[in-house]
């Protein structure tokens, strides 16, 4: 079984709008916005590359990756990774030609076909909505947080607001930096 691996920058009340200046929120472009830069505490960003198998992520969020991503050096490693998309909407006409092999999941039971299958981790990016649902059906194996010391109230949130039972998670590393964010990592306790 793979393991499925969420990951994201999310300001201290949950919030994971639209952290690197995408359009229409309010506060977007939060995670660099007065907090200095600190490349020791975004190491868990090329760490994740070198784990990960797969990605897992939203339409809206490969709609907003897919046209930058494959070009950028930062995300190398991610270029010829298979690419799944959880997507009722999208065809394969609107995926693009230079990000390598993508495949379109048209439900959560096709998510978790995927994790019965052989490999390794399947990182999450992005995808508030898609994160909501998997971890509400218990797809969520592990959480990558980097945790920005902000309040910014409104705005897409990490976790749903669903009424269901405790779920247990256990930290198995953290790291405060001297920009006050902090690496939380999380394993969900079955």
């Amino acid at each position: 079984m793979r393991t499925v691996i969420s990951t994201a920058f999310i300001s201290l009340d949950g919030v994971v709008e639209a952290p690197g200046g995408e359009p229409g929120y309010r506060n977007s472009g939060w995670t660099f916005k007065d907090i200095e830069f600190l490349p020791e505490a975004f190491g868990i960003k090329g760490q994740e590359q070198q784990e990960a198998t797969a990605i897992l992520m939203g339409r809206t969020s490969y709609e907003a990756f897919s046209p930058v991503w494959p070009d950028m050096e930062d995300f190398a490693d991610y270029k010829e990774m298979p690419k799944y998309v959880v997507s009722t909407t999208l065809g394969k006409d609107d995926l693009v030609a230079n990000w390598g092999e993508t495949t379109i999941l048209r439900s959560l039971d096709e998510v978790a076909a995927l994790k019965e299958t052989e490999g390794g981790p399947i990182i999450v990016h992005g995808s508030a909505s898609l994160n909501q649902a998997l971890s509400d059906a218990g797809l969520i194996d592990r959480y990558h947080l980097l945790v920005f010391p902000l309040l910014l109230g409104a705005g897409k949130r990490l976790f749903s607001a669903t009424d269901k039972d405790t779920q247990k998670l256990r930290l198995v590393e953290h790291e405060a930096y001297p920009n006050d964010l902090q690496k939380n990592i999380f394993d969900v306790v079955r």
